[in-house]
């Protein structure tokens, strides 16, 4: 029962009459028995008194147990309100930390995207860097082929057994005509196929007063070389000339850097330059070994970075793409000039440019074979 219906309850209670309460205004005429009248009234009075008593008591507890039963109720219902707004509350923090786990989540994706972005562009802008660089390294390496490819046609098609060409063979000139060749300026290791004979000969005297003699052996390994050519050095032919003539020339005092400079001269990779004597970083010497006043020669004089002497260089050698540059005397660079000179013959060879006898072929793989001999030895041409 609500609190609207109580109240209306109660105000209609306490306007009814009460009942059985009657109130004798005149007695009547022919009554004998007033005084048993007047005591009947005052008892029904009383007795109205306290039914109406009763009544209020009733009424007054009953009012007391609806407000008690409501205010229950209330309670109950405040306290169902609470426990929902309880759970809301849990529900609305949980779904605070789903969005900012999702935003975190998205910012972490965001991120790896962009740096994954980042990564491609490095990378393809690495990949073109090489590719550019991969080019221009094969423009030049072809413009060198075609230029050797050049001098090669040159040197074999002018210069036959029959009829040779005696501006390039000098050797074959008179001594009084035979002259040495200046060296070259700017030479690849095999960019010396133009280099004469006579360029690194040492001996004046014609090839065409000596007397020859085709070695067997030597002559039976080059022939099997000849039918399979190779650059590996572990065929019977290329193992004997590294031990007698490749190893002992580009032996230096500088082992490291000999053995570089080896690598460099199989791998093709060995540049040498001339260079003016302004760049030349000067070295002083002992007055004894230079025999100049105050410690200096008369000439510009730089330390030679094969043999550790001091020495006048005149060239420099790069090797590969190092941008380092090394000077080296004359004499080591006449001896990296032989060594360059005999893989240039036989690269020819293997490439199938060289179109001659195979005896011929032979004799002029063992006049390489002399050069490195005597470069080794310290002769050079005073070009050098």
């Amino acid at each position: 029962m609500s609190l609207f219906s109580q109240a209306n309850f109660e105000e209609d209670s306490q306007n009814q009459p009460a009942v059985g309460h009657w109130k004798t205004l005149m007695p009547s005429k022919g009554s004998k028995e007033e005084p048993e009248t007047g005591c009947q009234d005052a008892r029904g009075v009383d007795e109205t008194q306290s039914t109406e008593q009763l009544n209020m008591s009733r009424l007054r507890s009953s009012s007391v147990e609806i407000r008690e039963k409501g205010s229950e109720f209330l309670k109950e219902e405040l306290h169902k309100a609470q426990k929902e707004l309880k759970l809301k509350d849990k529900e609305c923090e949980r779904l605070s930390k789903v969005r900012e786990q999702l935003e975190q989540e998205l910012e972490e994706l965001t991120a790896s995207l962009f740096e994954e972005a980042h990564k491609m562009v490095r990378e393809a802008n690495t990949k073109q860097a090489a590719s550019e660089k991969q080019l221009r390294e094969a423009r030049g390496k072809i413009d060198m082929l075609q230029a050797e490819v050049t001098a090669l046609k040159t040197l074999v098609i002018t210069s036959t057994p029959s009829s040779p060409n005696r501006e390039l063979h000098p050797q074959l000139q008179s001594p009084s005509k035979a002259v040495f060749r200046k060296g070259h300026g700017r030479n690849k290791s095999t960019s010396s196929a133009m280099v004469s004979s006579a360029s690194q000969n040492v001996t004046p005297e014609p090839v065409s007063h000596e007397c020859k003699e085709v070695d067997s052996i030597l002559f039976a390994e080059f022939q099997a070389w000849k039918e399979s050519p190779t650059l590996d050095k572990s065929c019977s032919f290329l193992d004997r000339i590294y031990r007698e003539d490749v190893g002992p020339c580009l032996d230096f005092t500088k082992q490291e850097l000999s053995e570089l400079v080896r690598v460099a001269v199989e791998q093709n990779t060995l540049t040498i330059e001339p260079v003016a004597s302004q760049t030349l970083p000067v070295v002083k010497v002992s007055a004894e070994e230079c025999g100049g006043p105050n410690g200096f020669r008369s000439q510009i004089v730089t330390k030679c970075a094969l043999s550790g002497l001091p020495r006048t260089c005149k060239h420099r050698i790069m090797l590969g793409d190092s941008g380092n540059y090394y000077y080296i005397s004359p004499s080591c660079r006449a001896r990296i000039t032989a060594v360059c000179n005999f893989f240039t013959y036989i690269r020819y060879i293997q490439q199938g440019l060289v179109r001659q006898d195979v005896e011929l072929m032979y004799w002029e793989v063992m006049r390489l074979r002399r050069e490195m001999s005597l470069a080794k030895l310290g002769f050079y041409p005073s070009e050098m």
